[in-house]
Order: C-alpha cells, then sequence, then structure tokens
C-alpha cells in the first residue's frame, strides 16, 4: 500500500550521518574496518561521579514516574549556577531555563513555538544542517546568511543588512536568526564586540535570535554566553547541552535559557511533546554541572593531543587549516586538485577505509573543505594517517 507523505517532508532527507553511518557498518561487514573520523560523539565516559550519581538515583523506587514539565529543581538550580559560575549570566532557576531532551530536540521546538508557513529563517552557510530541516518543518522560509574564511567564519553585518534590505522587497519578514559561536563546523569564536553587534542587529530588526552553545568548553579557554550582553534577554534564547562538554551525548541533556516569556511559549509546545526526563539522568546532570576546572583541563589535554594527530592526517592529504580552532573538529580547505570535499572523502574512503567529512554537508560555503572529528584516540587518529600515507604510496607506484 502507497501511503503519501506529508507535503512538510518535501524536500527534507534522511540526515546525512544517518544516511553515512549505515554505509560505514555495510563496509564493515564486507570486512573494511573503517576508521570513522566523521561524526562529533564524544568516544570517552563522563566522571565517575556522575556514573555514581545515576547508580545510585535509578536504585531508588520512587523516581521511575512521569516527571515536571519544567524539569527538576535541582537540574534548573544546577544551570542557573553553572551559567553564573562560567559565563557570569544571571539566571532564574524557576523562571529562565528549560531543560531539554538534548538540545537537537530544542532546535524543533522553538521552530515549532514560533514559525509560521512563510516566516524567514535566517540559518548560517556553513552552518549545522538541522537549523535548516527544523525550520522547513515547520513551514518557515530559509534564507542562509553566508559566512567565509576570509571574515573568520563571522558575520557580515553589512552583507546581513543587504539581505535583510532585499527581502523586504519581497515583503518577506525575518522572525528568527540561528546564531552559532564557537561556531560548528569551523571552529571559529566570536568576541563581545561581535555579541554586542549581534543584539543590536536583533533589537534593530525585531529579529528572535536562537544562540546554539554547546561548544564553549572544547579548546576554548574563555568559554561565552551570548546572554551576557547587556539587554540580550529581550531578543536572544540560548540552547547548551551537555553532550560535548561533559561527554553525555547519548544521554540527551540539554537546555534552553532565555526570558521568563520565552521559556513559557516553548513550553506550550514541548509540553505536548514529551512527558519530561529521567529523574536519575536529571539529578546526574546536575552533579556533572558541579564539576570545576579540573574535569575540563584533563578533557581538553586528551583534544590538544588528538588534534596534533589531526594536524598530522591533513598534512599528509595536503589540506590547510588554522591551528586555533575551538571544539571537537578541524575545519580544513582542501587542496585546489579537488573540486569539493565530496571528493577527497570519497577518495580517502575508497582508498584508505577511513571516512571524513565533506564540508558540503554544512552548506554550499563549505564546498571546499573538509571536517575531521576529534572523538578517537590519538592511536586510532595515527592509524588513519598511515592508512592514507601507503594508499598515496600505492597509487604513485
Amino acid at each position: 500500500m502507497e501511503v503519501a507523505l506529508a507535503d512538510r517532508l518535501n524536500g527534507i532527507g534522511e540526515y546525512y550521518f544517518s544516511q553515512k553511518l549505515r554505509e560505514i557498518d555495510e563496509r564493515n561487514k564486507r570486512g573494511e574496518d573503517v576508521i570513522n573520523l566523521g561524526i562529533g560523539s564524544p568516544d570517552l565516559a563522563p566522571h565517575s561521579t556522575v556514573l555514581q550519581e545515576l547508580h545510585a538515583q535509578s536504585s531508588k523506587q520512587n523516581v521511575h514516574g512521569y516527571q515536571n514539565y519544567k524539569g527538576s529543581p535541582i537540574l534548573r538550580t544546577a544551570i542557573a549556577n553553572w551559567y553564573k559560575k562560567w559565563y557570569g549570566v544571571e539566571l532564574n532557576a524557576d523562571k529562565e531555563i528549560l531543560p531539554l531532551i538534548g538540545s537537537k530536540e530544542g532546535i524543533m521546538h522553538v521552530c515549532m513555538t514560533y514559525i509560521n508557513p512563510g516566516d524567514v529563517v535566517l540559518v548560517p552557510n556553513p552552518g549545522y544542517p538541522t537549523y535548516s530541516s527544523a525550520a522547513k518543518l515547520a513551514g518557515g522560509h530559509v534564507q542562509e546568511y553566508p559566512l567565509t574564511e576570509k571574515n573568520n567564519w563571522l558575520i557580515d553585518f553589512e552583507e546581513l543588512e543587504n539581505i535583510i534590505t532585499q527581502l523586504r522587497a519581497e515583503k518577506k519578514k525575518v522572525k528568527l536568526m540561528f546564531v552559532n559561536y564557537p561556531h560548528m563546523p569551523t571552529g571559529a569564536t566570536a568576541d563581545d564586540v561581535f555579541f554586542e553587534k549581534l543584539v543590536d542587529f536583533a533589537k534593530t530588526h525585531s529579529i528572535l535570535i536562537c544562540h546554539d552553545n554547546p561548544y564553549s568548553f572544547i579548546l576554548n579557554d574563555a568559554p561565552q554566553s551570548l546572554l551576557a550582553i547587556e539587554g540580550a534577554k529581550d531578543v536572544v534564547i540560548e540552547l547548551n547541552s551537555l553532550s560535548k562538554s561533559h561527554n553525555m551525548a547519548g544521554w540527551r541533556v540539554g537546555m534552553l535559557c532565555g526570558a521568563e516569556e520565552r521559556i513559557n511559549e516553548v513550553l506550550r509546545f514541548k509540553s505536548n511533546m514529551d512527558s519530561g526526563m529521567f529523574l536519575p539522568v536529571q539529578l546526574a546532570a546536575a552533579s556533572a554541572l558541579e564539576l570545576g576546572n579540573d574535569w575540563h583541563d584533563v578533557l581538553n589535554k586528551i583534544y590538544t593531543e588528538r588534534r596534533e594527530k589531526v594536524f598530522d592526517l591533513l598534512d599528509s592529504i595536503d589540506c590547510t587549516y588554522n591551528k586555533h580552532q575551538t571544539g571537537l573538529f578541524v575545519w580544513a580547505r582542501i587542496p585546489a586538485v579537488y573540486e569539493t570535499g565530496y571528493q577527497l572523502s570519497d577518495e580517502v574512503l575508497n582508498e584508505a577505509a577511513v571516512f571524513i567529512t565533506p564540508g558540503g554537508i554544512f552548506g554550499s560555503q563549505g564546498n571546499g573543505y573538509v571536517r575531521i572529528s576529534l572523538c578517537s584516540t590519538a592511536q586510532k587518529i595515527a592509524e588513519a594517517t598511515k592508512r592514507i600515507v601507503e594508499s598515496k604510496t600505492k597509487q604513485q607506484a
């Protein structure tokens, strides 16, 4: 029997990594032993105290029922304390924080809460593909704003003004804008001056900014929140996550922070989608947020060593890159002999059984780049480099 798909799925394909991981699984079944340096899923465990807290809490008899739709007060208080300690941001734990089952879920909730059919959503190019797909699923009109290496992957506000002017000429109104710094996939960072310009821009044009902020603790000495800018809560909501910073990607613990009015608006949608997060996970997450500098120092030492190995790998395929990137990835420009990152990625996969991500999946501005994840051991990355070098030697023989 044929069942017609909903129109909202027109132009929405399967998530790239869902498809690619299936292909890699098939290759491994054929004995290829692919080294996957693509997806940013931390391979390290959360802190031992977090695991102990999860075990202790989940062993109790009274924690297995439905939970508060706004999340445990203990978790919300921990989030508020965390934002104050690391970002210098004051948040009311009862009114300005909404725990999420992962921040990816929050992107969808934000779009469904605010976007009507035809509303314009600004998304970065290159950028996280979920921004576009969630906006389209909500019926929005996606308008990309380009980011370039020449401008250090920061927003060109003059160009953005031109985009707004053109949209107005077409009788289109921008309602929502996704922003992400430290930026994925490029690893670029922003400063307070840039963030102040962004807040002013949003106020001038009455645009709600959704800042996605999951990478601020990885290889970054100065974690920042857009909410730290004076007056930001008037026009900004911020997503954050424990996936990268605390090795808890599979736990699905995220948060939305912002003004009370915004939190209540998103809750109207979210409360119809789920029945809360498992309480022991929330309580263990609260304990994770209490970890200090030692935790981040240990993680960043490991990622620094891995990044050096990734640099070696990129050198072996003649890519160029900025050594001062932040986050869980290294972004690199491909050599001129390749037309796109897809071509280089396919060659490395087919010839050396190593998968690196083509930059084009993040938008047309990423076509000349590749991205490599730091979520594999230094030994595994070194093995990938060895395979690539050996495959090139065979081709040249």
